[in-house]
């Protein structure tokens, strides 16, 4: 996403609006809580309060260019809408989020709302367990 993005989704070009979207387009995990982004502001040396940065992101969300997601634990955090369409598994153990994309799930969840007479605009899955490493980490003495 670059500079014209922001201002073609009705968001002036400022310095903490173009530091967050380059912090959460470079973030390879994807999804970041505010609290993440902020601590990477901060480890980049960057003088971007807190406050701000819950009021960027909660505008990209409205501007369609991040979608916040609740998992189970509470803690919002945000992906960029422009990666398509994908599930979540989380784990309850160290709330790692592990995305996965399923074209048998999609077209089922399509004749769902078919079948239903529902015009589908959205759906959210998500598979809570226990992850390989917090299952790993559990057994260590």
């Amino acid at each position: 996403m670059e500079q014209n993005d922001l201002k073609k989704a009705g968001l002036k070009v400022t310095l903490p609006r173009v530091k967050i979207l380059e912090i959460i387009e470079g973030n390879p995990d994807w999804h970041m809580s505010a609290e993440d982004v902020y601590k990477e502001l901060l480890s980049r040396g960057e003088d971007i309060g807190l406050a701000t940065v819950y009021r960027v992101l909660t505008q990209f969300e409205g501007a369609d260019i991040l979608k916040r997601h609740q998992f189970e634990g509470g803690k919002s955090v945000f992906e960029l809408i422009s990666k398509g369409e994908h599930d979540h598994l989380v784990c309850v153990k160290s709330g790692e989020v592990v995305e996965f994309h399923d074209p048998v799930i999609q077209e089922r969840i399509a004749a769902i709302a078919q079948e239903h007479d529902f015009d589908l605009t959205d759906y959210s899955l998500v598979i809570y367990g226990i992850s390989p490493a917090a299952r790993a980490n559990k057994r260590k003495p």
